[in-house]
């Protein structure tokens, strides 16, 4: 973070010294881009990033199963509030948290992941995305984001400028004999480098922030649900699925438990991955079969690392002492019923017509008819039994 804000910095002085021939001039003009974008971010970021993932908010009358996680993990994690709790209609498994701080916070998850998981994979990926509240990533990511946005913004305009600006004054330079010509260039070109390098820079910090707070992610919710397996069973099957969120972007990729973008398969060491490997963080929540606390996340990952450290030793400190492992909740982990998977493809479809404006209309032989709004007359016929129905 203190990197990004010293290019960010960085930027500012180089454009207040090519334009302005003063760096606190592009000083004050970075800050001013800077802080009308925290403004957006800090009250309307949530709003912004619902609505780009055509979010909709549901009640627990919508799906009483998901509620009742939410509710879960809320106690588990010491969240002072209940977050909204918004779908999104797309078959693709992924979810996200988003909020400016444990007080006003909502998590949303697909209509895909909430049909393919059982209880105890569903707990851990809200455990994953209420870690994300309590520990306030959140909001570390949108400053950080927006610093990497301002950074982006101001080098995009300012290389352009400055391109331009030199092959306009080239021949008023080429005829001149003031040899200060000479300094002004070398301070144009370095300035024009770093605003070529410092988006770079700047996005590949931000990715691996994005990486290290998805492992305080996963270590934090085999500490809330006591149960490392059901979020690594979770990741398996987000792994198995070929599907890729329709709604997501670069912007918004590393606010997903998943890189809704990539598939898995990406070297660890990639620079331009916003979350580490999936397989990898799989093997860390098995490796922790002493308990579900952050000391055996520390050393799951360890021993999968060949000895290297993820959690900061305040963290590990500071957290309870031994957490045991639960005993699984379904019968069999990681897998549906066939009668149960069915029941719940059957729930999820009926919510999103209903959240769609669809009215469910049942008859006594057992056929369910689902109108569309559009539907003008006041009765149908049912092509099973023959009886006429009321809408």
């Amino acid at each position: 973070m203190v990197v990004i804000a010293a290019l960010l910095l960085a930027v500012g002085y180089f454009l207040g010294v090519a334009f302005f021939q003063n760096a606190i001039g592009g000083l004050v003009i970075a800050f001013i881009v800077w802080a009308i974008m925290s403004l957006i971010a800090y009250f309307q970021g949530d709003s912004i990033l619902l609505s780009l993932a055509k979010a909709r908010k549901i009640s627990s009358d919508d799906a009483p199963q998901l509620y009742n996680v939410v509710e879960e993990m809320k106690i588990a994690s010491g969240l002072p509030k209940m977050p909204d709790v918004y779908i999104i209609d797309d078959p693709a498994l992924n979810a996200f948290a988003t909020g400016r701080s444990p007080e006003k916070a909502s998590v949303a998850i697909t209509s895909g992941l909430l049909q393919k998981l059982n209880r105890d994979e569903l707990q851990g990926v809200i455990g994953h995305e209420m870690s994300h509240v309590k520990n306030r990533d959140v909001l570390l990511m949108s400053i950080a984001g927006v610093m990497l946005g301002t950074i982006v913004i101001l080098s995009w305009y300012a290389s352009r400028f400055m391109i331009y600006g030199a092959m306009t004054s080239g021949n008023r330079r080429s005829s001149s004999r003031n040899n200060s010509g000479a300094g002004t260039v070398i301070v144009l070109v370095v300035g024009l480098v770093l605003m070529i390098l410092a988006p770079i820079a700047a996005q590949l910090i931000y990715f691996a922030i994005s990486r290290k707070r998805e492992y305080l992610a996963d270590a934090s919710s085999a500490l809330y649900t006591r149960y490392p397996e059901g979020l690594a069973s979770a990741l398996e099957k987000l792994a198995a699925s070929t599907g890729e969120l329709k709604s997501a972007n670069q912007a918004t990729a590393p606010m997903y438990i998943v890189n809704p973008l990539h598939k898995e398969g990406r070297a660890a060491t990639d620079l331009t991955s916003t979350h580490p490997p999936i397989s990898e963080r799989i093997r860390i929540l098995r490796a922790m079969a002493g308990g579900a606390s952050y000391a055996d996340y520390e050393n799951a990952y360890r021993q999968v690392h060949s000895g290297k450290s993820i959690l900061s030793q305040q963290t590990v400190a500071g957290a309870a002492g031994a957490v045991g492992i639960r005993a699984a909740s379904v019968s069999k982990p990681g897998e549906i019923a066939v009668s149960e998977k069915s029941a719940k493809t059957r729930e999820v479809s009926d919510m999103m017509l209903r959240l769609n404006n669809y009215r469910m209309v049942d008859c006594e032989c057992g056929a369910r008819w689902k109108i569309p709004p559009g539907f003008r007359d006041e009765t149908i016929r049912c092509t099973r039994c023959g009886r006429t129905l009321k809408v």
